[in-house]
């Protein structure tokens, strides 16, 4: 298995890809929140601390980030280059595409930005996860509960944090609607279309030699 982090093998593509990856995921998620029709539930989350504290959407999104990184550490989760990158990148990205991208009213352009915000958020995961660079800090914690309590299986893990997280920023005064539950229903199958384009399959390893023993009779 390719170790996380290791860029010996094809690195230029991968750093490529995930930034590319990481850049239009902080620019479809702006697109989701110009759109007003709702947002996937971190970004839910996201949203309400930002409406709660005045910071910037992309602050929030670097800081929460931060601090879901510092989960990892009693769960013996390894972050990678990738899962740096992605905690600056993604908030920055959010905050300069806001900054560029002005509001807008009128529904037919609404639903515009939130098919495309959808649809990049999809292309944008699967350039990120092929290039196997390390998980997103939100995905590794995830994973290193699941890791931790085996009988856990990953759906269950996710739900649960998903829908809390869902439930805390809706309180704080983050967006639901239509588009949240569009996201739901699409992220999956449009990874799933653009993940066998962008993944870049890790190298062949030779078979040891065979060694011949000598059979007793």
């Amino acid at each position: 298995m390719t170790l996380i982090g290791n860029l010996r093998h094809r690195p230029v593509r991968r750093l490529v890809q995930l930034f590319v990856g990481l850049l239009l995921y902080g620019a479809s998620m702006a697109m989701m929140l110009r759109s007003e029709l709702g947002l996937n539930p971190w970004d839910v989350f996201h949203q309400g601390v930002s409406r709660l504290t005045g910071l910037s959407m992309g602050t929030v999104v670097i800081l929460v980030g931060a601090v879901v990184l510092l989960a990892w550490i009693p769960l013996r989760e390894r972050p990678g280059l990738g899962t740096v990158a992605n905690v600056l990148v993604v908030g920055l990205t959010v905050d300069l595409t806001l900054a560029l991208l002005p509001p807008v009213e009128n529904l037919a352009v609404q639903i515009v930005l939130l098919t495309a915000g959808i649809v990049g958020n999809g292309l944008a995961t699967a350039l990120y996860l092929g290039a196997r660079l390390g998980p997103g800090p939100r995905d590794g914690l995830m994973t290193g509960f699941v890791a931790r309590r085996p009988g856990l299986s990953l759906r269950l893990v996710r739900t649960v944090l998903e829908i809390g997280v869902l439930a805390v920023g809706a309180l704080l005064g983050g967006k639901l609607g239509i588009g949240t539950v569009a996201y739901a229903l699409a992220i999956g199958p449009l990874t799933q279309l653009f993940l066998p384009h962008c993944d870049v399959p890790e190298p062949q390893r030779e078979a040891p030699p065979r060694v011949e023993t000598a059979s007793t009779v």
